[in-house]
Protein backbone atom coordinates (compact mmCIF):
# COMPACT_ATOMS: atom_id res chain seq x y z
CA UNK A 1 0.00 0.00 0.00
CA UNK A 2 1.48 3.50 -1.03
CA UNK A 3 2.18 6.05 1.31
CA UNK A 4 -1.02 8.52 2.24
CA UNK A 5 -0.39 11.77 0.76
CA UNK A 6 0.09 14.40 2.93
CA UNK A 7 -2.59 16.90 4.12
CA UNK A 8 -1.73 20.54 3.14
CA UNK A 9 -4.74 22.42 3.69
CA UNK A 10 -5.18 25.68 1.49
CA UNK A 11 -2.09 27.58 -0.12
CA UNK A 12 -1.08 30.47 2.07
CA UNK A 13 -0.71 33.76 -0.86
CA UNK A 14 1.76 35.56 1.82
CA UNK A 15 4.19 32.12 1.14
CA UNK A 16 5.83 30.67 -1.43
CA UNK A 17 3.45 28.83 -3.32
CA UNK A 18 4.55 27.22 -7.21
CA UNK A 19 1.36 27.78 -9.34
CA UNK A 20 -1.49 24.94 -10.04
CA UNK A 21 -2.02 23.83 -13.48
CA UNK A 22 -6.10 23.90 -13.68
CA UNK A 23 -7.58 21.63 -16.63
CA UNK A 24 -9.84 24.78 -16.98
CA UNK A 25 -7.42 27.30 -16.98
CA UNK A 26 -6.46 28.57 -20.53
CA UNK A 27 -2.67 29.50 -19.63
CA UNK A 28 -2.12 25.78 -18.43
CA UNK A 29 -0.29 24.52 -21.50
CA UNK A 30 1.89 28.02 -21.62
CA UNK A 31 2.84 27.22 -17.46
CA UNK A 32 3.59 24.24 -17.88
CA UNK A 33 6.04 25.15 -20.65
CA UNK A 34 7.59 27.93 -19.15
CA UNK A 35 8.28 26.64 -15.84
CA UNK A 36 11.85 26.03 -15.09
CA UNK A 37 12.03 25.05 -11.02
CA UNK A 38 14.15 22.41 -11.89
CA UNK A 39 11.36 19.79 -10.71
CA UNK A 40 10.82 21.02 -7.36
CA UNK A 41 7.53 22.45 -6.62
CA UNK A 42 6.57 24.77 -3.14
CA UNK A 43 3.51 24.76 -1.10
CA UNK A 44 3.36 27.32 1.91
CA UNK A 45 7.07 27.68 1.90
CA UNK A 46 8.28 24.01 1.77
CA UNK A 47 9.67 22.37 -0.96
CA UNK A 48 8.68 19.05 -2.42
CA UNK A 49 10.90 17.06 -5.39
CA UNK A 50 9.24 16.07 -8.74
CA UNK A 51 6.52 13.45 -8.46
CA UNK A 52 5.22 14.23 -4.71
CA UNK A 53 1.72 13.45 -4.47
CA UNK A 54 0.13 15.97 -1.58
CA UNK A 55 -3.43 16.87 -0.71
CA UNK A 56 -5.09 20.03 -0.57
CA UNK A 57 -8.61 19.54 0.83
CA UNK A 58 -10.09 17.53 -1.39
CA UNK A 59 -7.53 17.76 -4.24
CA UNK A 60 -4.86 15.69 -5.10
CA UNK A 61 -1.76 17.56 -6.10
CA UNK A 62 1.29 16.49 -8.32
CA UNK A 63 4.45 18.04 -8.31
CA UNK A 64 5.17 18.14 -11.77
CA UNK A 65 8.22 19.88 -13.06
CA UNK A 66 7.65 23.22 -10.32
CA UNK A 67 4.23 23.16 -11.49
CA UNK A 68 1.50 21.32 -9.24
CA UNK A 69 -1.26 19.04 -11.62
CA UNK A 70 -4.48 17.59 -9.91
CA UNK A 71 -4.34 14.08 -9.89
CA UNK A 72 -7.65 12.19 -11.04
CA UNK A 73 -8.89 9.63 -8.83
CA UNK A 74 -7.44 8.88 -5.56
Amino acid sequence: MADKPQDLGAQDPELKNSPVAWETDEDTDTLLEVQTGGGTCYFNGSAYPHGTIVRSGTTLLRCEGGVWVPETGD
